[in-house]
């Protein structure tokens, strides 16, 4: 009978000869990125590659992915290399890369592209982000290589220019993969120390690749979010790397940055002699004219004679108090004779007749008022009277009086005969009265 395999046993058999098969434990491919989703960094990045006819999946483990200096796109040609391999619980075949770089062009220069753009939309280059250097730096930190011509160019030329600032030097790595990391550590061992002012960065030129690492993202937020003033001197003049674009200033060699970091100690010394030169003449001369204005004072006749300060005051009191006192007795005089003419008045004024007049008239005038209210009184009783006669004659007690009678029933008037009917019992107003009776027949009028 012949033997049946399982599917695993089937897919490990195909999955051997996939790995033994020399023509796929190393495969070089060149397709367009699709269906690429990137998942967050650490983690293993899954795709397809494809060409106008075929397609396969592609496996981009951490490790690898951490090598490949730029960031992969649906629709980007690459060129990659790996081997083919069985994923045996899917029953699928797929390439594991360990390499990965663009078609046509360096992946290292779109790496730089692609971060410049990123940070520049992010305005980490702004220029109002740059920060002073500082005039006199009293110790300047350097982040680059123990062994390269950076720190002694740096030195020599701090020394020969401003020989009481201290460098610092933070060896660094300057190339190579571990290179971005010892930058970064070492910017932030210069910013930990707390008393340095001033920090370069530099290397010696080299090619694009050697350079690379000034150009990584990591290094390039490290800078930006420095607080300490920093110089980038990276490479040749020629060479422009993302550092010196984000750093506070950029230098075009490390002798360069030097000279940019610190002054000429014998200029400064030369410029403050010059201005304690211009500020001992200004002094003097300020001086001098201060004592001839003393001196015009002390010799004036005023100080020499000081109660003539107050000779023309005096004057004026006299004359003042003169005026015064004319004033005074001028207003007095002119109050007495009007004193005196009021008392001529009052006693040539006829009192007497003035206050019988008044009170005649007063007299008059309350008779007239008197006359006037009682008369007003009369009108008003009159018509009160001709209000009551009006009421009386529209009062009921006095239709009653005249023989007539209103008939209730149940405490309601009783207005036709329709109203009660034989047997009820009806209450008769009269005039001095109520008569109770009972209904015994009703008697309807027609009338025409």
């Amino acid at each position: 009978m012949e033997k049946h395999l399982t599917v695993s046993q089937l897919t490990k058999y195909i999955a051997r000869k996939f790995e033994y098969d020399p023509y796929l434990e190393r495969v070089y491919l060149k397709g367009e990125i699709s269906n690429y989703n990137p998942r967050r960094t650490g983690l293993h990045q899954y795709f397809n590659l494809k060409d106008e006819q075929s397609i396969i999946s592609v496996v981009l483990f951490a490790g690898a992915a951490r090598r490949i200096k730029f960031n992969p796109e649906d629709g980007m040609s690459v060129m990659v290399s790996g081997r083919v391999s069985v994923y045996e619980r899917g029953g699928n075949y797929q390439l594991i890369i360990d390499s990965m770089q663009p078609d046509g062009i360096g992946a290292l220069y779109l790496a730089y592209e692609q971060t410049k753009e990123k940070l520049e939309k992010e305005g980490l280059f702004h220029e109002s982000l740059k920060q002073p250097i500082p005039k006199y730096p009293k110790r300047i930190g350097v982040v680059t290589s123990r062994s390269g011509a950076v720190i002694q160019d740096i030195l020599t030329t701090v020394k020969r220019r401003f020989p009481i600032a201290e460098v610092i030097l933070f060896p660094t790595v300057v190339q190579g993969e571990q290179s971005a990391d010892s930058i970064v550590e070492n910017l932030e061992r210069a910013e930990a120390k707390g008393n340095i002012d001033l920090i370069i960065i530099g290397r010696g030129g080299g090619s694009f690749e050697d350079l690379f690492s000034f150009n990584e993202e990591k290094v390039i937020r490290a800078i930006s979010n420095a607080q300490t003033p920093i110089i980038s001197s990276v490479g040749h003049e020629t060479d422009t790397t993302l550092t010196d674009l984000v750093a506070d200033l950029r230098a075009p060699t490390p002798t360069a940055a030097a000279e940019l970091a610190v002054p000429v100690l014998s200029e400064e010394i030369m410029r403050l002699e010059e201005y304690e030169q211009r500020l001992v003449r200004a002094f003097n001369a300020k001086l001098q004219y201060l004592t001839s204005q003393l001196t015009k004072v002390t010799d004036s006749v005023i100080l020499r004679q000081p109660a003539r300060l107050y000779d023309g005051y005096l004057q004026n009191v006299d004359q003042l108090e003169t005026k015064l006192l004319s004033e005074m007795q001028i207003y007095l005089k002119d109050s007495k004779q009007t004193v005196q003419l009021m008392e001529q008045r009052i006693k040539s004024f006829p009192l007497k007749a003035f206050v019988y007049e008044k009170k005649t008239a007063v007299d008059y005038a309350a008779q007239k008022l008197q006359a006037a209210l009682s008369h007003y009184l009369k009108e008003k009783n009159f018509r009160l009277m001709q209000a009551i006669q009006g009421l009386e004659h529209l009062s009921p007690l006095k239709i009653l009086a005249r023989g007539y009678a209103v008939v209730e029933s149940q405490e309601t008037i009783i207005y036709s005969v329709n109203d009660v009917d034989k047997g009820d019992s009806i209450d008769i107003q009269l005039t001095d009265g109520k008569v109770k009776a009972t209904v015994e027949d009703t008697l309807e009028e027609r009338r025409n």
